[in-house]
């Protein structure tokens, strides 16, 4: 059983120690990347990384996650280094919780519990508020067990958002009562989001989607020439924006939708089901990508899964290569024999491989630079033009 500790840079701000785990020789390759990610919901979030903990085991121990001997290891170092948090890259059970509070003495968090954390500080209307709170309770319910006399230690940091900050409940028919409050108030609100889709007319809908922080927002401020909400962490966007956008002389609906994300939490993707219906109202969609992270691949497949879900996979897509002004890559040396890795192709070998087999609705921009944003707005008059003639065949003299 192959473990390792790495250290990382420390912060002032709520110390934090990472834990992941890979059960296969695949998850190994990938476990890295993965903790990457968790460090970086991790100061989305607002603590500091301070070190990774990993372990490969054949499965997870149904007692602690990880072996006992890491659980002391991790005990060592929470306690020299007064660490705040362990967060794990995974859902934890109730009772995983309960032994790892207990064993390691400080808070615990799961990488569910992380996002849901993150959802409830970027929260800013009713409507994202009403939606993240639903799945906040949801998550609790069957954690309720020693999770209120734990809330009761806190004195604040991530993971203590919650809607139990202020009145310790231990009463599940309560939390019951409120799930269902909440599921009743937004279906009002999810109504009124449908009445106010269906007063846009039917004018073309354009949906930009992608994993979290890849760019859309920024897109979005491009083409509307609007100041939507965009910065350089995850789920930035929470509440989804429409504008109204004009290109040439045909005007569209585009929309800004939350950012995915892998092994997002059922119960957001539950609860934002009425932000996701722009997605799946959508006449066209543009699949944004960050052609400059190294798994940009998977991203995209998560991404399509995704989509598969909420029954919204079939949309005519223009995808979207963005945050080519940061795409790097290692340039073999001519006596080098080893093969080429991924990490060696230029974006004219990226074009070349498989992406050469996709449809021609494919562009690599830079909206941070404006690089090839007109050719995008070419592309994209051109999409909704198709679908405006098919909706108003009597209009094609207009273009």
């Amino acid at each position: 059983m192959e473990n390792t500790k790495t250290t990382i840079k420390k912060g002032k701000k709520e110390k934090a120690v990472l834990v992941g785990v890979a059960t296969s020789k695949e998850e190994n390759q990938k476990l890295q990347e993965y903790l990457d990610e968790l460090a970086f919901l991790t100061q989305t979030a607002g603590a500091s990384p301070e070190a990774f903990f990993t372990q490969n085991m054949p499965k997870p121990n149904p007692k602690y996650f990880v072996g006992s001997g890491k659980v002391e290891e991790i005990y060592e170092y929470v306690e020299e280094h007064k660490i705040n948090v362990v967060i794990f890259d995974e859902e934890l059970t109730p009772t995983q919780i309960r032994n790892l509070e207990k064993a390691l003495n400080c808070k615990i968090m799961d990488r569910n519990g992380l996002i849901l954390d993150i959802f409830a500080k970027r929260a800013q209307t009713a409507h994202a508020r009403t939606q993240v709170e639903l799945a906040q309770y949801e998550y609790i319910l069957p954690r309720l067990t020693g999770m209120w006399t734990h809330l009761q230690k806190q004195t604040g940091g991530i993971g203590t958002k919650g809607p139990g900050e202020r009145e310790i409940e231990t009463d599940r028919r309560i939390i019951r009562d409120k799930i269902t409050r909440l599921k009743n108030k937004l279906e009002r609100i999810d109504k009124q989001k449908a009445t106010q889709r269906s007063n846009r007319g039917n004018m073309v809908r354009v949906a930009l989607i992608g994993y979290t922080n890849v760019g859309k927002s920024t897109i979005m401020n491009r083409l509307s020439k609007s100041e939507v909400f965009a910065e350089n962490k995850l789920f930035a966007t929470l509440d989804t924006t429409v504008r109204k956008v004009v290109v040439g002389n045909l005007p569209f609906l585009v929309s800004d939708t939350v950012g995915f994300i892998r092994k997002l939490p059922h119960s957001l993707v539950e609860s934002f089901k009425s932000t996701l219906d722009e997605v799946r109202e959508a006449d066209l969609v543009v699949h944004v990508v960050d052609i400059s992270h190294p798994d940009f691949e998977e991203q995209i497949d998560v991404v399509n899964k995704t989509l598969a879900e909420i029954n919204a996979a079939d949309k005519p897509t223009i995808y979207v290569f963005n945050k080519i002004d940061a795409y790097s890559y290692v340039e073999k040396e001519e006596d080098d024999l080893t093969p080429v890795s991924k990490e060696n192709f230029t974006l004219d070998d990226l074009k070349k491989s498989w992406m050469q087999k996709m449809n021609s609705n494919v562009l690599f921009i830079s909206a941070k630079d404006k690089t090839n944003m007109q050719e995008f707005r070419d592309l994209l008059y051109q999409e909704v033009k198709k679908i405006h003639i098919k909706r108003y065949p009597y209009d094609h003299f207009l273009y």
